[in-house]
This record gives C-alpha cells, sequence and structure tokens, in this order.
C-alpha cells in the first residue's frame, strides 16, 4: 500500500471484555470534570486512543472496525497520511492568523477549491469550525438576500444545535428546553413531498414571517438515514424559484464523496443557492464552508473593517491545509467513485444476509451513507451493543434510535466492509 494512502483496513482484535479497564477509569474521570449534559456514561463507552484508515484503537488496545466513520467525518479515512502531513506542514510554519483581517494564504488556496467544487457557476464561501457554524452563515446569507426571516425545513431535518441551526431542526427533545430563546421562524414540512412546503410557508406567514428559504438535507443522517423519493430535490429548485425562495442544501453529512458523488445535490443535477458543508470536508480537522452562488453572496455588505460574521478560528491555517489534503485524497483515490461501488455492493450483500429477519424492516440509503431500520429501538440498541463487543463501532439514528447508521470511511475495502456486516447480520439473529 502506497505511504500516501490509508492503511488497508485490519479485521476486529480484542484483548480485553468490552469497555476495558483503562475505559471504565476514564468514564470515572470524565464523570468528575465534564457536564452531565455530554457524554453518556451509562452503560460506559470505549476511550478512543488512536485511529488509521477505518479502524480505531480505544485505551485498552481492542482494535475496531469503525462502521461509522467518526460521525461520518473520516471520509478519506482516520489520520489519513496526506492530511497527517499537511497539518504537520502548516502548524510548524503558521498555526494561527487573523483570519479576517489579516488572513492566512492557505484561506486563499481552500476557498478557490471550494468554489471549483460548487456544482453551479461562480460562487464564494464563509468558513466556519462546524456544521452549525455553516448553517448559521447559510440562514444569514438567506436573509440578508431575501430579506424575509421564514424557513421551511422538514420534519427528521437535523442541522445543529446552536440557536438559529437549533430553530430548523425538527427534533422536540433538542428544542424544547430551549424554546424560549429560539426565533420560532421556521415551519416544518413532511420529509419527501415538495408540494407540503408550500402548506408549511403558509403557517409561516400565519405566524406573522414570510419565507425566504427552504433548508433541506438531500439525504436525512440523524434523521433516520432517509432517503427521498426520486425528483424530490427537483421539485424543491422548482417551488423556491416559483416563489422566489433561496434553496439551502445541508451537505454537512452527504457531501465529499458520502454519497457517491462530490456533492448529493448532483444526483438529481439540482444546484442549491446556498450549500453547507462539514464533516468529511477535512476528514478530521474541525471545519466547515457555506459556499453559494456569487449573486447570492452579494448580499453580504463590503467589509469595512468589521465583519459581520466571524470568529476568532475563522480560516483556521492547519484545518485549511487539512481540508485541501483531503480534498486532493477524495479525488486522486477516486474514493468517490469507490463510495458509489462499495455501497452499492454493501446494500445488495447487506439484503441478502438479513433477508427474511424480522427485526430488519428496511434497508437504505446511499452510496456509504447507509441505514438498516430495525423493527424497535431495542433491536438497535441491542445489535449497536452486541456489534461494540464484537469490535464494530456504529451507532443508532432516527428519532426513536431504531436506525442502524452505516457510515464508515470511504476508503474501506469492500471484503472488510462486507466481513463487518457479516457479523452485523449476527448481532441481529
Amino acid at each position: 500500500m502506497p505511504e500516501d494512502t490509508a492503511p488497508a483496513t485490519l479485521p476486529p482484535a480484542l484483548v480485553t471484555p468490552i469497555p476495558g479497564p483503562r475505559s471504565l477509569a476514564l468514564a470515572a474521570r470524565l464523570a468528575e470534570v465534564e457536564s452531565p449534559g455530554v457524554t453518556c456514561l451509562s452503560p460506559a463507552p470505549i476511550f478512543w486512543q488512536r485511529a488509521a484508515g477505518a479502524n480505531v484503537w480505544d485505551a485498552d488496545g481492542n482494535r475496531y472496525v469503525d462502521l461509522g466513520g467518526g460521525f461520518g467525518v473520516a471520509n478519506a479515512g482516520h489520520s489519513h497520511p496526506r492530511v497527517v502531513r499537511a497539518i504537520a506542514k502548516q502548524s510548524a510554519a503558521l498555526l494561527h492568523a487573523m483570519g479576517d483581517v489579516q488572513p492566512p494564504a492557505v484561506k486563499v488556496q481552500l476557498l478557490e477549491a471550494l468554489a471549483a467544487r460548487f456544482p453551479g457557476g461562480a460562487a464564494r464561501a464563509l468558513l466556519g469550525c462546524s456544521g452549525a457554524d455553516a448553517v448559521e452563515a447559510a440562514l444569514k446569507t438567506a436573509m440578508l438576500a431575501s430579506g424575509r426571516p421564514g424557513v421551511v425545513a422538514f420534519e427528521g431535518s437535523y442541522h445543529g444545535l446552536s440557536l438559529g441551526a437549533l430553530d430548523v431542526t425538527w427534533r422536540a427533545d433538542f428544542r424544547a428546553p430551549f424554546a424560549a430563546r429560539l426565533p420560532q421562524r421556521t415551519a416544518f414540512a413532511r420529509y419527501g413531498d415538495a408540494q407540503d412546503v408550500l402548506r408549511a410557508a403558509q403557517q409561516c406567514r400565519n405566524a406573522g414571517a414570510e419565507v425566504g428559504a427552504v433548508i433541506v438535507e438531500p439525504l436525512q443522517g440523524r434523521g433516520g438515514l432517509r432517503v427521498p423519493p426520486a425528483g424530490f430535490l427537483a421539485a424543491l429548485r422548482e417551488i423556491c424559484d416559483a416563489q422566489g425562495w433561496l434553496l439551502i442544501a445541508d451537505e454537512i453529512y452527504t457531501g465529499f464523496g458520502r454519497t457517491g458523488r462530490w456533492f448529493a445535490c448532483e444526483h438529481e443535477g439540482v444546484v442549491p443557492d446556498l450549500l453547507c458543508a462539514g464533516k468529511g470536508l477535512a476528514s478530521g480537522m474541525p471545519i466547515s464552508a457555506c459556499i453559494g452562488r456569487a449573486e447570492v453572496m452579494a448580499a453580504w455588505p463590503k467589509s469595512t473593517g468589521e465583519a459581520l460574521h466571524t470568529q476568532t478560528f475563522l480560516g483556521h491555517p492547519a484545518g485549511c491545509a487539512a481540508a485541501l489534503a483531503s480534498l486532493a485524497a477524495i479525488e486522486d483515490e477516486k474514493l468517490v467513485q469507490r463510495a458509489a461501488e462499495t455501497g452499492a455492493a454493501a446494500l445488495a450483500h447487506l439484503r441478502a444476509r438479513t433477508r427474511g429477519n424480522p427485526r430488519v424492516r428496511e434497508l437504505r440509503g446511499r452510496g456509504l451513507m447507509l441505514g438498516m431500520e430495525c423493527d424497535s429501538p431495542q433491536s438497535a440498541a441491542r445489535a449497536c451493543g452486541e456489534a461494540l463487543r464484537r469490535g464494530l463501532i456504529l451507532l443508532p439514528a432516527g428519532e426513536d434510535g431504531r436506525v442502524l447508521s452505516l457510515t464508515p470511511p470511504l476508503c474501506i475495502e469492500r471484503g472488510a466492509l462486507e466481513a463487518a456486516l457479516d457479523e452485523l447480520a449476527g448481532c441481529l439473529a
């Protein structure tokens, strides 16, 4: 295997019970110092120590196959050699700059690369550090460009937990504790039903908020790996054009090859007005972007020294370098095509292995963004726990957690993935 590519995937190798003694000890220490609202410690989690390609090692030396890709982040693979080298080189030269006042040169290179990847003509972008940052930037851009505060989002959507992003996130359990602080300028349509957007828009109007934008995940991630019917995005584009609304594609989960295209909206040839990117952009570093059509982004007034939207770590040099290296690795190693081919084979393999299993209701997905809907949340939770004990890392998704989410690094080999899926099928037997 060339030194510049991710290493081959190794099978699980477990040397302690799961979780092991060091992970248990770390869980006890974490409970003493972290807010209780963050990490679930019952049951105790494993604690990651290192990772490479599609493998993860925990603090006890157990080796796992990561079927979650670190929340769908490690598109090029964990600790990809090109990404690690780019971070080290950039960090040695310049670790931090003044991103909106005296920017690092590497910021220009990344913005050029992102503009070139935008699926529809001239583009400009705003950088951030998280997916929620990108969504916040998109919502602000839509407000400036349209002059209207209302937004239509979708049932099952997840766009982040900062206050603006939370207002367009569907989950009531996330929204309810902070409802008094939310803008309440969002109405929710049924996911997959483009015409229901018009009903939701009327609901917004009735609440005194004219709609300026529609925000959609081309394939829902945390909402349960839900794939909309063919033509859904194209119909949204037509409705937005007819109504004078902006279309925001949240590609934070689906972007950079995850679904077998650079961006999932390209499956239908749809060009959004604004596109939110994050997660797999840098394959491990915290950086994100809101990329938009140049004429839409022109709604922002020119900065005269005080930016209307910025942050201290805007255009962080090491993050920009990592993103450029990750984009190059995805392109050079043909990981977009590989995701399409490996994902299609994996879906067919999983269907064959689970046929007739009453605990499996549906298998769905696109590329290496696959979901297995179980008959109950309990079945999914048991399968996740048993899979971990067999050396497989994956997470539940969906509002009640009944969907097993499969989003491995795009570099995973077909044979390694199918072997892991055989084990997963065994967890549901």
